[in-house]
C-alpha cells in the first residue's frame, strides 16, 4: 500500500507543473489500460485550482480514457497471452476471468459502461473486451459514454461547489458511484421495457 500511496502522491505532484494537461491525458490513457491510479485524482486537483476550466479538464480525461480503453482492447485482442494475462494477474482477477466473460455474454455493452463509471478496475474490462472479441463499436460507445459521465459529473460538482466538494468526493466516492450505477441500470431497464 505504501507503493500505491507514493504513486498517488507522484500523480498529484503533476498538478503544480506546466505539464499538468499532458500528464492528465497520459494518466487517463495509462489508467484505462494498465496503471493503478485513476485520473480522477489529478482531474480533481486541477479543477479545484481553476474551477472555470473543470469542463476542459474533464474533456481531456474523457478522451484520454477512451484512447486508453482502445489500447486495452487491443492488448486483449492481440496480446492476451503475452501481456493481457499479466495485467489481469496484477490486479488479482485471474479467477474472475470467466465470470467477466459471462457478464459480457449477458450484458454486453452494459458491462463496459458499468466498469467505466464505477471503481471496478476499468482496465480489466478493456482488456477482456478485446480478449472476448466484444463488438468494437459497442465497446467504444459504452466506454465514451460511461467515462465521460464519470468525469463530467466530477467537473460539474467542482465547478459549482469548488474545494468543498473534494472532501465529500474523497469520503463518499464509492457510495456515489454505486448510487449512480443503480440509477443508470434502472434507466436502461426502463428504456428496454419501453422498447418492448
Amino acid at each position: 500500500m505504501r507503493f500505491i500511496k507514493k504513486i498517488y502522491d507522484w500523480v498529484l505532484s503533476w498538478a503544480d507543473t506546466k505539464y499538468a494537461l499532458p500528464a492528465l491525458f497520459l494518466l487517463a490513457v495509462a489508467e484505462s489500460s494498465f496503471f493503478p491510479i485513476p485520473p480522477d485524482v489529478l482531474l480533481i486537483a486541477l479543477a479545484i485550482s481553476i474551477p472555470t476550466k473543470a469542463f476542459r479538464y474533464a474533456l481531456i480525461v474523457s478522451i484520454g480514457s477512451v484512447v486508453g480503453g482502445v489500447i486495452g482492447y487491443a492488448l486483449g485482442f492481440y496480446f492476451m497471452e503475452t501481456v493481457g494475462n499479466s495485467i489481469i494477474a496484477l490486479y488479482g482477477f485471474e479467477d474472475k476471468f470467466l465470470r467477466i466473460q459471462e457478464l459480457y455474454r449477458e450484458y454486453d455493452a452494459w458491462a463496459v459502461a458499468i466498469a467505466g463509471f464505477t471503481p471496478i478496475p476499468y482496465k480489466v474490462f478493456t482488456i477482456t473486451a478485446g480478449a472476448f472479441n466484444i463488438d468494437f463499436l459497442v465497446f467504444l460507445v459504452a466506454s465514451a459514454v460511461s467515462r465521460s459521465l464519470r468525469f463530467f459529473i466530477l467537473a460539474i460538482l467542482i465547478y459549482h461547489y469548488g474545494a468543498h466538494i473534494k472532501s465529500f468526493i474523497d469520503r463518499y466516492f464509492n457510495v456515489i458511484t454505486i448510487v449512480f450505477t443503480v440509477l443508470l441500470i434502472g434507466g436502461f431497464v426502463l428504456v428496454k421495457f419501453m422498447l418492448h
